[in-house]
């Protein structure tokens, strides 16, 4: 992480879920949904948070949220473990985080106006009624790109792109300090999400929260975040500063990634594939490494022990036996 301050410290998160049959509904297996994720987010600042579907980083950002509650680890919100905190003082919290849904339509009530979505958290804290309420909405319109007219609007009265701006609005309204970005533009046309981009990027240029960030294009994460972490299997696997970690990606996996990216060239070569199968199970994960059963580098050790992440340069760290030297780099 950069010399700002952690807002977010997370430290060991795991999040299991039972799976149950028989007819006596038994317990059965258990899903790995996370595994172990440890990192910090700083003033300020966007983490990205990378990795193919089912990898964990939707399960990751509710946890944070206590939106689903974690079986084990710590989750420090300006220095206080939230993980720790009954429903009443965790409600003040909830003040200071907020998210932002993938579908824009599915977040909204249909049956409530923009404007009284928009100002629902400022009735439920308690914080303006009446006539301040309406102010205050119409101003957050007004920030998100939308008109204050289009308070009285229905969720089906807007396209996608200001449906989207709307849950912004809303997410904005309690003045939060950290706002989860649950691939918020992954359902909107290509034009329409760089303008939500943009949007995102000059609201913490001007109110100073902190995101973390959740995507599958990674052009989009390169273009918004200042670090990126990349999670396979419930596990983070690689986390450095953006320019660092698309210049010089040291797992096998996040290579593999970056080489997934399609090239805007019909001349250029398209590269072989760096991996091959399906990712496996969260019930049953592979002893040692997760990647080990898809990785061309695999070692004997990678099979029976689980690399942490280590050090690999200034602010990059790697869970990958071959940052210790052993082995073919990658």
């Amino acid at each position: 992480m950069s010399e700002t301050r952690a807002l977010l410290e997370i430290s060991d998160l795991v999040k299991h879920y039972p799976v149950r049959g028989g007819i006596l509904r038994r317990r059965v297996g258990t899903v790995h949904a996370v595994d172990g994720v440890s990192f910090a987010l700083g003033v300020g600042e966007t983490l990205g948070l990378v990795g193919e579907s089912g990898c964990g980083k939707s399960t990751v950002a509710r946890s944070i949220l206590r939106l689903v509650e974690p079986t084990s680890g710590s989750i420090r919100l300006d220095d206080c473990d939230i993980t720790r905190l009954g429903k009443a003082e965790l409600r003040e919290h909830r003040r200071s985080m907020q998210i932002i849904f993938q579908d824009p339509f599915a977040s909204l009530n249909p049956r409530m106006t923009a404007g009284d979505i928009v100002g629902e958290p400022l009735s439920v804290h308690g914080i303006a009624s009446g006539s301040v309420k309406r102010e205050r909405v119409a101003e957050l319109f007004d920030q998100v790109g939308l008109r204050p007219d289009q308070m009285q609007n229905y969720p089906h009265q807007f396209s996608g792109g200001q449906r989207q701006r709307i849950c912004i609005a809303r997410a904005l309204s309690l003045a939060p300090r950290l706002i989860v970005c649950d691939e918020p533009v992954s359902a909107l046309d290509v034009s329409i999400q760089a303008q939500v981009i943009n949007l995102l990027i000059d609201l913490q240029r001007k109110h100073g929260f902190s995101y973390l960030f959740i995507a599958h294009d990674l052009a989009v994460v390169a273009h918004i975040s200042h670090r990126v972490a990349v999670m396979y299997l419930g596990r983070i696997v690689e986390i450095a500063e953006k320019t660092e970690l698309f210049a010089n990606p040291r797992h096998p996996y996040t290579q593999a990634l970056l080489a997934s990216v399609p090239v805007a060239d019909p001349k250029a070569r398209s590269l072989k594939p760096l991996i091959d199968g399906d990712v496996p199970s969260p019930i049953n994960p592979p002893s040692g490494c997760a990647f080990h059963t898809r990785c061309r580098y695999v070692m004997e050790r990678c099979k029976v022990e689980t690399p942490r992440p280590a050090d690999s340069g200034a602010q990059h760290q790697v869970a990958c036996w071959l940052n210790e030297g052993t082995g073919r780099k990658a």
